[in-house]
């Protein structure tokens, strides 16, 4: 029956919080009409409290309600935060979190250590790569999702939190006892040489420090002779705009505009500007972006195209153009969206919103076949608006083969379990140390012996169909390799030598020895 009462509450709050309810407030009065939508309101509530088959308490009510008027603005950022929601949001934007720093894998079969994060409790604890976690304080992780996992490894700094690992060539299971501490997540995932002289950094989110920790790990690269740099903002959400206007700073000159906020009110309008001379001025940079590149991130490809600084190489970014305050609760907080950013050239990076149409139909947004607008650089170079941030020279996504497409077709509801048995192999492999060197090629035997242990699995694939997706079967089974054998980092190289993106980067900067020349190479061409 509570299933059915939450149901009726989720309806009465998303059909009728829209139309204004809350009642006079300061002595303020609403209008006629706003006041008989409130009266609307509270008939309908009296209804629910006298008539409704199960009983509704007015702070379930109240609390829907709440969600739905939220709900029903149709922006996907504004959004009712519970206690439980703000904290998640407050741990993602601040990078810091109390738990054991474990990189983890979890799955049915339970849950497997990609990695610990450097001084982490995980990492003094002697914690390894391929490690199976199969009991978190006394309970079983069999089945348990990656988000029962982490909550049951998070808790108050100082406690203890006891794991039972299975370890791949210790035929007993090894106890642990771990001490929670506070941990602090770098932004900075991967800094490294990708290629004589030239320095690649991801940069994963724009947490508190990523500027500090971004500019630390350039000056990492360049003692170690890097000359230019990849930039690689794939995947990266955004976080906070002071960070977003911090990593631009880094690679602008003083006073240079790096992003404007427009909204509602005066003090949502802003401009935010270079102020220091740049740190890397003589450096050649590339910025990969992809669909999945958002919000802070947009703001630095965008200011650092329109100022001619670096060259954008990708495909285009998701265009999340908005900024989002968050007004605390004295139980919650409400996110709400307040003002929309510009690029320096006056480019709107938010992507513009499905017609009223495609909303009242089936939700898919409609092919927009208008052109995008253009702006011009500081230099007069043309760049497109619309939405999102264009690259100067696209490079498509690998796309999915009719093989792959087959294979998947294959495996249907089995994927989850394709990936185990690669888990496992590798794992195997680990023990027995039949892969001795990070650079190996995934052998025929390989393969073979991995299709061997899917049979073992019940999982049916024709064998004409697995080995037409070859090339499918080499990258997956290659980076779980990479990953258990030789860690994280290893399987990150190996990803990053089959990245067509980045090659097209490093093909750009090759013999690059100032920025200017860089532009001019990719107009060239």
């Amino acid at each position: 029956m509570r299933s059915r009462a939450i149901v009726a509450a989720a309806v009465l709050s998303s059909a009728l919080v829209s139309g204004g309810w809350l009642v006079e407030r300061g002595g303020r009065s609403l209008p006629r009409d706003a006041k008989a939508q409130a009266q609307l309101f509270d008939e309908v509530l009296q209804h629910l409290r006298n008539d409704y088959v199960d009983t509704l308490p007015d702070s379930l009510l109240y609390r829907r309600a709440v969600a739905g008027v939220v709900d029903e603005l149709h922006d996907p950022h504004s959004v009712f935060l519970d206690p439980k929601r703000l904290t998640r949001l407050d741990e993602s934007t601040n990078g810091h979190y109390a738990g054991v720093g474990l990189r983890m894998d979890a799955r049915d079969s339970g849950v497997t250590v990609i990695g610990t994060l450097p001084g982490s409790p995980a990492e003094r604890a002697g914690l390894l790569t391929g490690d199976r976690i199969v009991e978190i304080d006394g309970r079983t992780t069999h089945g348990l999702t990656q988000e029962e996992a982490i909550r049951a490894l998070r808790g108050s700094p100082g406690s203890a939190v006891h794991l039972v690992v299975e370890r791949p060539g210790i035929p007993a299971r090894v106890p642990f006892t771990l001490t929670r501490a506070e941990i602090a997540v770098n932004p900075v995932q991967t800094a490294l040489l990708v290629r004589d002289r030239v320095g690649y950094v991801d940069l994963t989110v724009f947490s508190t420090n990523a500027a500090a920790d971004l500019a630390h790990a350039i000056d990492s690269l360049r003692a170690v002779g890097a000359q230019s740099l990849v930039l690689d903002l794939r995947g990266d959400p955004g976080g906070l705009l002071d960070q977003g206007v911090g990593v631009a700073d880094l690679f602008l000159d003083a006073g240079q505009k790096i992003v404007t906020t427009r909204g509602r009110t005066p003090d949502e309008n802003h401009t935010y500007a270079d102020g220091a001379p740049q740190r890397f001025a003589a450096m050649p940079l590339v910025v990969l972006t992809d669909s999945g590149t958002a919000s802070a991130s947009e703001i630095v490809a965008g200011a650092l195209q329109d100022h001619d600084r670096a060259l954008v190489v990708g495909t285009a970014t998701y265009g999340k153009g908005s900024a989002q305050r968050v007004f605390r609760l004295d139980n919650g907080a409400v996110k709400l969206t307040t003002a929309l950013w510009y690029t320096p050239s006056g480019r709107s990076i938010n992507r513009p919103r499905p017609s009223e149409a495609a909303e009242e139909g089936d939700g898919a947004p409609r092919p927009d076949s208008t052109p995008r607008p253009k702006f011009r650089t500081d230099a007069g170079r043309t760049v497109l608006g619309g939405g999102g941030i264009v690259p100067d020279v696209e490079v498509a996504m690998l796309a999915t083969t009719p093989a792959d497409r087959a294979l998947q077709t294959a495996l249907g509801t089995k994927v989850a379990q394709f990936r185990d048995a690669m888990v496992d192999y590798a794992l195997a492999l680990k023990t027995s140390r039949a892969v001795a060197s990070p650079d190996f090629a995934v052998t025929p035997a390989m393969r073979d012996e991995l299709y061997r242990r899917l049979g073992a699995r019940g999982i049916v694939v024709p064998r004409s169909v697995y080995d037409s997706a070859t090339p499918l079967v080499n990258r997956a089974l290659g980076a779980q390799i990479a990953r258990y054998v030789f860690g994280p980092r290893a399987q990150t190289a190996r990803s990053l030598r089959e990245d067509a993106t980045l090659a097209r980067a490093l093909s750009l900067l090759d013999g690059v020895q100032t920025p200017q020349a860089l532009l001019g190479r990719a107009t060239a061409r």
